[in-house]
């Protein structure tokens, strides 16, 4: 079969009627010639196919619509011809329907991209739509008729030869009037769909059933367009299936409803049915009309829009949904051509089609050109043939065809291929004739055969046409029936059988099994024209069954029966003696002679053997053995197989007394048995008839009485039993055999062995940290068989339990247990191990206890250096253990000797120790070792040398960062200011208050590293500000302290009654005198009734010098008074009013005194300027300030002279006239000149500060963080130059 054609992306298309003036009609029938009548119809013509009965099969021919008008003809139809192939290139066999409606029409242009040529030469573009394929069991006798409005033919097919023709025009009449049986009905299609026609844009419906009364589920439906496309994906508002089911006709009805149908929707369709091992299809065709010449009016860039997943928004010449579906993407919808696109890619080269397309918006390019082809060849006419050849022939194997072209021009030159390779004739050659008839030229190919079946083309010229040839294998059917056969084994079976074909391939079975017929097999076949045999030459008893012949018209079967032989026994087995050793031969004769047999002894089965052996010579049958032995005694047995008759003998064996001690498998007889347990010894003897036993030990015999010990005797062997054993038993045990034939005697040796016994006490020698090392010694008995090894349990004292140490025996007698637990007494013991068994436990050991050194010291450093001295300084071990830690030792070596000199006679248990006495300028090494119980530690060594010689450091105050700001305490309080420094060596600190010494009252304690300043009770006197210096030789380093003591303010000054109207008063007054030392931060206001004198807080926290008190009780007399409040709290007494304030009752009149408004607007003034700063490098900082003014002033916070604005680095906070600048974790280059400005509108005032930031970032640390390096370098600069400077000013001082 030729291969499908197949689009661009690899898949089958489907088939599609090319435009009718280039290649044969849409449908391709078989009529008879006789049958057929032609009449003119306008527009198309209708095909009625009915059942017919059985009549002899015609040649079958093609009609072939060359004219526009179509014919009607009525013709019997033997068998449709498939023309499009099918997946695994094969068709799949379709019922044939009862009756059939079809079409032909004038085809029209139809959608481009659904059919193409297998070879790019071809001018025809399109093959014919393949009707149903045939029944399997043949063709089906069709009745077709064609109708046509006129009755008489058209002229231009009136006596034209080449309007119709037969495939087999030539072939004698005997071959065509076959008769063709009648399919088998559809097994479950009982109303299949009807091929229909509509116009574009119509609905149609097609409908399919299937009874259910004999299907247990719904069956499984499944609807395909050509071959190969599931319509079940393609569901949507242009294709539904419905399902429905009937429950009282028992009747499943399936839909398939095309709804607007589109030109592209024509073509072939089919529905499969399938209910479990049942299947049933159905094809039908859907015609298209089309409205309008659609060729004109296709709108190119809407036809070929693409949409993202095939569906109802794709262009009518859009086939990507066949493809993968893909998650794609939206497309705008294109607007409608103002040009045609068309007749510019008709005018336009092949290499300008992609520039057009993309100029028009036009993205499906594959099926553009597709279009494009296709309409480029439809202008093409044949020059070279005036009518081309069928789409497909069929003939039967063995008959011949004739493939018949016209040419337009008889002298040019013609040749013809069979799947691509030339056809050439040779003389002696009958297969392919090729005949010239006019303009005809005609290729007769006889005695077709399935090899024939291939792709058939001509070329006339430059043109080229192809068909295909289908050639249909007739069924063999079976004209001699297969013979029973009843026949003896050994005898030849011949089965023969007659077919209806030479050269027919059958199949032989047995018991429905395929027989084999390799060249190892029994079985033969063979075969001679239309007659087949099979042969089996020495037949057997298993070769009975069933034998049958397989042919594709048919079985036939025959029984063969194979049945044994009667039995003649022509010399029987004899008895015989034979002695222990000499050869034995037992022999018989039967008939027939080819009959197997078996050899039983004692009803057991004989097989060959190396000194037995089976032999069969014709009719005789012997069994020989070449050295009897004991065992050979028995009865003997001949079974011939397949015969129920026996031949029998016995065999009788003579042999002296024999002692067989090889069986003990002991060396030198020597058997060994622990202690208190059972010995059973037994010896196999031999001897015929049976000899007497006597068993003997040195001279004593051992009888069968015995309680103890004693002998025992049977048939095969002799027992020695001892009950309990005991190291007495040890000795030579003697064995005497006599009977008849001779004496025998054998000597056993019998060894008693025990546990050994327990060893001595083990000694520990050694102790660890959780090990310990022992030693024992091996035990005094072994118990007669080697040490093996020992066991070792450990305990603790103070437990009754033991715990087994090892599980594999220890070889040594030394073992070191581990994992104990540190300063636990333990005890250990040992159990010694031979072949027998465990022996008794030692004595325990004494007890012991682990102890484990410390780890060695961590963390050695050197403190200090001098002169003549050094320093050390670690830490104490990781692990200390049980034993606890003693002390350290200190060791030196100078570097370049090995001697290591202990530094200190007696332990230490300080983590610091001076090494004194040192040469100066020498260089030694230091290692500590901790020392406890255990002994001493691993020492931890210096790494390098160390020099003996003072360095000069010079100092440096680090002052901690609460006291970089005032210092408050109050008064009473106690004052404690450590201040850390450095400096090698010990600095000289100094304390100044204000320039001059400091009190005595005030206590300093200086050492090596800090100074310390305390104050018992803090009094007013004690702030200032304080100075600390720190002196190394030439180097000093000084610091400022700001301590403020505060105390409780006194009260105000006088306060006074300014004016009393209503039900209020004003009052005035004056700050305190004293206000503690510290800023005073408001006034509470009480008031009294001058006839309770109970006061009562009228307002706290108030910040003024003057208040208005309201809502007073009218008639009453009112006191006032008045404290004052810093950050210690209230002042201990109040001012209070001299006079009392009188609110006058209803109906008075009170003379308000005149004055003047007073004035309160001021510009703005900083009552508590910036001071300068030091911070931390990643510390909040703060800057603050305090402002008056009135109206109430707008705050600006600037950095070198830029104002900061929304930076999240900064927070501003502005409370009551006090503005707070908050640097949230500040780095080295947020250090800089900082200004608080206040503006309103009667002035601006501004107060700087500086404020520097340590402990910086390196280079590295500032790229890292993605400063910007115009920065890092302003930012390096300065503080080189403020470390430079503040070295300077330490030098000058």
């Amino acid at each position: 079969m030729p291969e499908p054609t197949k689009k661009d992306d690899g898949q089958p298309e489907e088939n599609v009627a090319p435009d009718s003036g280039d290649a044969p009609s849409e449908n391709s029938v078989e009529m008879a010639p006789k049958e057929a009548k032609a009449a003119t119809k306008d527009t198309e013509a209708v095909v009625t196919v009915t059942e017919a009965e059985a009549t002899p099969q015609p040649q079958p021919v093609v009609i072939v619509v060359t004219e526009l008008e179509p014919v009607e003809g009525e013709v019997t139809e033997p068998q449709p011809i498939v023309t499009e192939p099918v997946e695994n290139g094969h068709s799949e066999p379709e019922p044939t329907q009862a009756k059939k409606h079809a079409e032909v029409t004038e085809v029209k242009e139809e959608d481009s991209g659904t059919s193409k040529s297998p070879d790019k030469d071809d001018d025809v573009t399109a093959s014919t739509p393949s009707p149903p394929p045939p029944a399997e069991d043949g063709s089906t006798p069709k009745k077709l008729s064609i109708d046509l409005p006129n009755d008489s033919d058209p002229e231009s097919t009136r006596g034209r030869k080449d309007s119709v023709w037969s495939l087999g025009d030539g072939q004698p009449p005997e071959e065509i009037d076959k008769q063709i049986e009648t399919p088998p009905l559809s097994t479950l299609l009982i109303e299949k769909p009807q091929s229909g026609s509509i116009n574009v844009g119509g609905d149609i419906t097609f409908i399919a059933k299937v009874e259910a009364k004999d299907l247990l589920r719904k069956p499984t439906i499944k609807w395909f367009k050509g071959k190969w496309m599931d319509l079940a994906s393609k569901t949507g508002k242009h294709l539904q299936l419905k399902e429905s089911f009937d429950r009282f006709s028992k009747i499943h009805t399936f839909e398939m409803h095309i709804i607007k149908a589109k030109e592209n929707y024509a073509g072939n369709y089919r529905c499969e049915v399938t209910y479990k091992d049942k299947f049933d299809s159905c094809s039908f065709d859907l015609e298209v009309k089309e409205v309008s010449d659609g060729s004109q009016n296709i709108d190119i860039r809407s036809a070929f829009k693409r949409s993202s997943e095939g569906q109802d928004d794709a262009g009518e010449l859009d086939f990507s949904g066949l493809l993968k579906h893909r998650q794609g993407r939206e497309h705008k919808q294109e607007e409608v051509p103002e040009v045609d696109v068309w007749e510019i890619l008709k005018n336009a080269r092949p290499d300008e089609y992609e520039k057009i397309a993309f100029t028009y918006g036009i993205t499906d390019l594959r099926g553009l050109l597709k279009r494009l082809k296709k309409t480029k060849k439809e202008e093409k006419k044949s020059e070279a043939f005036a009518k081309r050849l069928e789409p497909a022939y069929q003939v039967d194997k063995g008959g011949k065809i004739r493939l018949i072209v016209d040419l337009a021009d008889p002298t040019v030159e013609l040749k013809w291929y069979k799947n691509g390779q030339e056809i050439r004739p040779t003389p002696n050659n009958r297969k392919y004739i090729f005949e010239h008839k006019g303009t005809q030229r005609i290729m007769v190919i006889n005695n077709c055969q399935m090899n024939d079946d291939a792709a058939y083309s001509v070329t006339a010229g430059e043109e080229k046409c192809t068909t295909e040839l289908f050639v249909k294998e007739l069924p063999v059917n079976i004209l001699k029936q297969l013979e029973p056969v009843k026949t003896t084994v050994n005898e030849r079976i011949e089965l023969e059988c007659e077919v209806s074909e030479e050269g027919a391939k059958v199949k032989w079975m047995k018991n429905g099994v395929e027989v084999p017929t390799g060249v190892r097999s029994r079985y033969r076949v063979r075969s001679e024209g239309t007659k087949h045999w099979l042969i089996i030459d020495d037949a057997s008893k298993d070769d009975t069954g069933t034998y049958s012949l397989m042919a594709t018209g048919g079985t036939s079967e025959a029984h063969v029966q194979v049945d044994l032989k009667p039995l003649k026994i022509l010399t029987d087995l004899q008895s015989a003696t034979v002695l222990l050793g000499q050869p034995l031969k037992l022999n018989c004769e039967i008939y027939p002679g080819n009959v197997p047999g078996r050899w039983y002894k004692n009803g057991q089965l004989i097989q060959p053997s190396e000194r037995l052996s089976i032999t069969h010579r014709t009719k005789n049958h012997s069994l020989e053995i070449e050295s009897s032995t004991i065992h050979d005694a028995g009865d003997y047995t001949f079974v011939p197989e397949g015969y129920t008759q026996t031949l029998s003998a016995k065999v009788h064996i003579i042999d002296p007394p024999k002692v067989h001690l090889e069986a003990l498998n002991a060396q030198d007889n020597t058997v060994t048995i622990v202690a208190g347990n059972k010995l059973r010894l037994e010896i196999p003897i031999s001897g015929e008839p049976a000899p007497r036993v006597v068993w003997m030990k040195g001279e004593r015999v051992i009888l069968e009485s015995g309680n103890r010990v004693r002998a025992e005797t049977f048939a095969d062997h002799t027992c020695l039993t001892i009950d309990v054993a005991e190291r007495e038993d040890t000795g030579n045990y003697k064995i005497v055999l006599q009977n008849e034939a001779g004496e025998d005697t054998a000597s056993v040796k019998i060894k008693v062995v025990d546990i050994p016994d327990p060893p001595e006490a083990p000694l520990v020698t050694d102790v660890g940290g959780d090990w310990c090392t022992m030693t024992w010694e091996p035990p005094r008995y072994d118990g007669g068989s080697p040490i093996l090894g020992y066991f070792i349990e450990r305990k603790k004292k103070q437990s009754s339990r033991w715990m087994r140490l090892n599980f594999d025996l220890c070889k040594e007698t030394t073992f070191e247990p581990k994992k104990m637990i540190e300063g636990v007494p333990y005890e250990v013991r040992i159990f010694a191990v031979n072949a027998i068994g465990v022996s008794k436990p030692s004595e325990p050991s004494k007890p012991f206890i682990p102890l484990a050194v410390t780890s060695e010291p961590t963390m050695l450093v050197v403190d200090d250096v001098t002169d003549t001295t050094v320093t050390m300084k670690w830490r104490p071990p990781d692990t200390i253990g049980a034993a606890g830690l003693d002390g350290y030792q200190v060791e030196y070596c100078i570097e370049g000797t090995d001697e290591w000199i202990p530094a200190n006679k007696e332990l230490i248990e300080k983590t610091k120790y001076t090494i004194t006495g040192l040469p100066v300028e020498a260089k030694i090494f230091v290692r500590v070792k901790a020392i406890n119980a255990a002994g001493a530690s691993q020492p931890r060594t210096t790494q390098h040398s160390i020099l003996v010689k003072e360095v000069i450091e010079p100092p440096k105050i680090r002052i901690p960062r609460h006291l970089k700001q005032t210092y408050v305490r109050k008064v009473g309080e106690v004052v404690n200011l450590v201040v850390p420094f450095v400096g090698k060596p010990r600095p000289k600190v100094n304390w100044l208050k204000e320039g001059q010494p400091i009190e005595q009252t005030i206590s300093i304690r200086n050492s090596d590293c800090d100074s310390i300043m305390f104050i018992r009770k803090a009094e007013r006197k004690h702030s200032g500000k304080y100075e600390l210096s720190v002196q190394v030789e030439n180097h000093i380093d000084t610091a400022m302290l700001d301590i403020q003591i505060v105390d409780l303010p006194g009260p105000p000054q006088a306060v006074k009654i300014e004016e009393i109207w209503g039900n209020n008063v004003a009052l005035d007054w004056n700050p305190p005198k004293d206000n503690g030392n510290s800023h005073i931060t408001g006034y509470t206001i009480q008031k009294a009734d001058k006839k309770t004198m109970e006061w009562y807080t009228c307002i706290e926290h108030y910040h003024r010098t003057c208040i208005t008190i309201s809502d007073l009780v009218v008639g009453n007399e009112y006191f006032f008074r008045i404290y004052s409040e810093n950050m210690v709290g209230l002042s201990e007494s109040a001012t209070a009013t001299k006079d009392s304030a009188l609110i006058v009752k209803e109906g008075l009149h009170l003379k308000i005194p005149e004055y003047n408004d007073r004035d309160f607007t001021e510009p703005p003034t900083f009552t508590q300027p910036l001071i300068n700063t030091f911070a931390i490098a990643g510390y909040n900082a703060t800057l603050n300030c305090s402002v008056r003014a009135n109206p109430r002033p707008k705050v600006i916070w600037m950095k070198n002279k830029i104002i900061i604005i929304d930076d999240p680095r900064y927070r501003m906070f502005s409370n009551q006239g006090v503005c707070t600048l908050e640097i949230r974790k500040p780095s080295p280059f947020d250090g800089g000149v900082y200004t608080c400005k206040a503006v309103n509108d009667l002035g601006e005032a501004q107060v700087d500060c500086k404020l520097e930031v340590k402990g910086g970032f390196t280079f590295f640390e500032l790229m890292k963080r993605g400063v910007p390096l115009h920065l890092i370098d302003k930012y390096m600069n300065e503080s080189k130059t403020s470390e430079k400077s503040e070295s300077e000013k330490k030098g000058s001082i």
